[in-house]
């Protein structure tokens, strides 16, 4: 059982990951530089090169990247760790489509951003002990 101080930790966290991680996904531009990079590190791991992205799939990680974005901020600046229960919900969601996505050929990388994602609903979705009375 957590405390309600280290559930709010996790939830800023994985609000803050959030943030940081899926940014590029909100423009076309952002977007362009993540899947090269994503490309690059992909042939340095001896993987075959990812697909180039086609005009729905860029609209679709920008439709992905914008609703993230906002999730996230909301998260934060309401700071309410109801959310966060909200957030575990998505998060095993989000887990279940990657894991499809890898039983289809999806790439290796998928991985790492599988168990974080496990991680945090995981741990969104542990109980929380009543805070004490003053």
């Amino acid at each position: 059982m957590l405390t309600p101080t280290a559930y709010r930790r996790i939830f800023r966290a994985s609000a803050w990951y959030d943030l940081l991680i899926v940014w590029p996904y909100a423009t076309p531009f952002g977007l362009a530089l993540a899947w090269g990079w994503l490309d690059r590190l992909h042939v340095g791991l001896g993987q075959p090169s990812l697909p180039e992205l086609t005009v729905y799939g860029v609209l679709f990680a920008n439709f992905f990247g914008t609703v993230v974005l906002i999730w996230s901020a909301v998260r934060l600046v309401h700071d309410d760790p109801r959310l966060g229960r909200w957030d575990a919900l998505g998060r095993g969601l989000f887990s279940l489509w990657m894991a499809v996505a890898l039983a289809n050929g999806a790439s290796p990388l998928l991985w790492l951003f599988l168990a974080v994602e496990v991680a945090f609903g995981v741990a969104q979705a542990m109980p929380v002990r009543e805070p004490r009375p003053a």
